[in-house]
C-alpha cells in the first residue's frame, strides 16, 4: 500500500473526441487531495473539455476516471463544482451582482421555497468563503463592471455554494493583471485548505503550494502530429 498523499483524482488514458475528431487524450493524471493543483497546458477546447470531464459535466469515450472514489459521471458530478467556463457558468454582464446572487440562490433552494432578492447578509455568507479578506462587490454594481478579478472571485463563489470536496476552475490566466492572479492564487490556497482545487494555466504559476502538472494531448497541434506518428 502507498504511504503517499490521497489521491483526489485518478485518470488512465482518459480521451475525448467529436465530430471533427480527437479532442484531447490519451491523458494520465494523479492529483493529490487537498490544495491546489494547475494543469499546465495550452488554452483551448482540448482543455476545457477535460476540466468538464474531471468535474462530471462529460464522459471520457475512453480510459477510467476516478474522483474520490466515484467513478460514474453522475457520482463525480455531485462531488464537484466547476467555475470559469464559459459554456456553463457565464454570468450575463448587463446583470447586477444581487441578481446574479439572487438567480444562483433560488436555483439551489427547494422547488417550494420563496427566495427573496439577495441581501448584505447572503451576500457574505455566498461570496465572503470566496473573497477572503479581499472586498466584496457591491450589490448594485453591475457585472460588467467588476475587475476581471472579482468576476471571476463571483463565477467562484456562486459555482461553489454548497462547498463539494473538488472545486475545478477554469482559467487561471482569465486574470492578466500579474498582481490579481496573485491573488487569485492566494484565494485558492485558501479554498484548498477545505476544498482540492483544480485549475488551468498555460504558463505555470510560480508558487511553491501550487502543485504543478505539465498535460500533454490536449491541443490540436499534439493530436494531429500524434496521429501522423501513429
Amino acid at each position: 500500500m502507498s504511504d503517499g498523499p490521497e489521491s483526489a483524482v485518478t485518470a488512465r488514458g482518459i480521451s475525448m473526441s467529436g465530430p471533427w475528431g480527437p479532442v484531447y487524450g490519451p491523458v494520465d493524471l494523479d492529483i493529490p487531495a487537498g490544495g491546489v493543483t494547475a494543469l499546465v497546458c495550452p488554452a483551448g477546447s482540448g482543455r476545457t473539455a477535460l476540466l468538464m470531464t474531471l468535474a462530471g459535466r462529460m464522459r471520457p469515450k475512453t480510459g477510467t476516471l476516478s474522483v474520490f472514489g466515484h467513478t460514474r459521471p453522475r457520482r463525480i458530478f455531485d462531488a464537484a463544482a466547476l467555475a470559469g467556463i464559459d459554456e456553463i457558468d457565464q454570468v450575463v454582464e448587463s446583470v447586477t451582482v444581487r441578481d446574479a446572487l439572487t438567480e444562483q440562490l433560488r436555483w439551489d433552494a427547494a422547488w417550494y421555497r420563496l427566495v427573496r432578492r439577495a441581501d448584505d447578509a447572503q451576500l457574505r455568507a455566498v461570496c465572503g468563503p470566496v473573497f477572503g479578506d479581499l472586498p466584496l462587490p457591491p450589490l448594485t454594481e453591475f457585472v460588467e463592471e467588476l475587475t476581471e478579478l472579482d468576476r471571476l472571485l463571483l463565477r467562484i463563489a456562486l459555482a461553489d455554494t454548497s462547498r463539494p470536496p473538488l472545486l475545478v476552475i477554469g482559467n487561471l490566466d482569465y486574470v492578466t493583471s500579474d498582481r490579481n492572479r496573485e491573488l487569485l492564487v492566494e484565494r485558492l490556497i485558501d479554498l484548498g485548505r477545505s476544498q482540492t482545487v483544480v485549475t488551468a494555466t498555460v504558463n505555470g504559476v510560480a508558487h511553491p503550494a501550487v502543485h504543478q502538472i505539465a498535460v500533454a494531448n490536449t491541443s490540436r497541434a499534439e493530436l494531429v502530429h500524434g496521429r501522423k506518428g501513429e
